[in-house]
């Protein structure tokens, strides 16, 4: 990890979230979304991105929160490059903390409120450390408790059909390997198709479809770095051919999947 490599690490595996460290020497990655809450603080120098419309620096001692399906890219804000700590959360973690209700919001996508940052602290140990499954959920629980505070009330609609949406997310699980039609989700949940989208949207962060590809691109990674191909992971995560799963891979991570893999063997 010398010189002005850009590296990636990868926390111990987890059966709940995703823990990474990274350093970019300038450019760091295409403007792209994911349907994960990214939540980290920078290590060292400036983390400078594009949110909602507008550059964010981010420096030590603050916590950045991405919302799920917000649009965001990543360079370094000075010659020095930067350093970063970031774990990717699914808001149906969250959701069982938060029991149903709409997602947490932090508007500038960084926070300097000590009470996140100190939720975040168990999270955001260096890679080297395994975190205890339990200790692991009780962190979770705080940090869903420190963005519902922090973000304060969210106006508007407030009544969701939660066990519709969560029905909907369980059945798009069984379904990853092949084509699935929003009639679908309607039969195995017997909700109408817009309030079931809305509702979806509001507590899980992203669109059926969206969810759906993003879960067929976390089982890519993991068959990229079993060794398989391009080409084979595309085919038995259930893309139409390897150009389609690269379109979705670089829009969702800001990488193409190549870069994206040697970059986990430079580390």
């Amino acid at each position: 990890m010398s010189g002005n490599k850009d590296w990636v690490i990868r926390g111990p595996q987890s059966t709940k979230l995703e823990r990474i460290e990274a350093y970019f020497s300038g450019y760091g990655f295409d403007p792209h979304r994911h349907d994960t809450y990214a939540i980290g603080r920078t290590l060292s120098g400036v983390h400078s991105f594009n949110y909602r419309r507008n550059m964010r620096h981010s420096l030590p001692g603050g916590t950045i929160v991405l919302h799920p399906d917000e649009l965001h890219d990543g360079e370094a804000g000075t010659a020095d490059g930067f350093r970063y700590r970031i774990i990717y959360v699914e808001p149906a973690l969250l959701q069982q903390a938060l029991g149903g209700k709409a997602l947490p919001f932090i508007p500038d996508g960084i926070s300097r409120d000590p009470r996140l940052y100190a939720a975040t602290q168990t999270l955001m140990q260096g890679m080297d450390c395994l975190i205890d499954p339990l200790e692991e959920e009780d962190a979770l629980y705080d940090l869903a408790q420190a963005l519902a505070t922090v973000a304060g009330s969210p106006r508007g609609r407030k009544s969701f059909d939660f066990v519709a949406a969560e029905r909907a997310r369980e059945y798009i699980h069984g379904a990853l390997e092949r084509a699935m039609t929003l009639d679908e989700l309607v039969v195995a949940t017997g909700r109408d198709r817009w309030s079931l989208s809305r509702d979806f949207r509001a507590l899980f962060g992203t669109s059926p479809y969206r969810y759906l590809t993003m879960r067929r691109l976390d089982h890519v990674r993991a068959l990229m770095i079993a060794g398989h191909s391009l080409a084979d992971a595309a085919a038995i995560a259930g893309f139409t051919d390897q150009s389609h799963m690269t379109h979705h891979f670089t829009r969702t991570y800001g990488l193409p999947p190549a870069r994206w893999l040697r970059m986990l063997s430079l580390a």
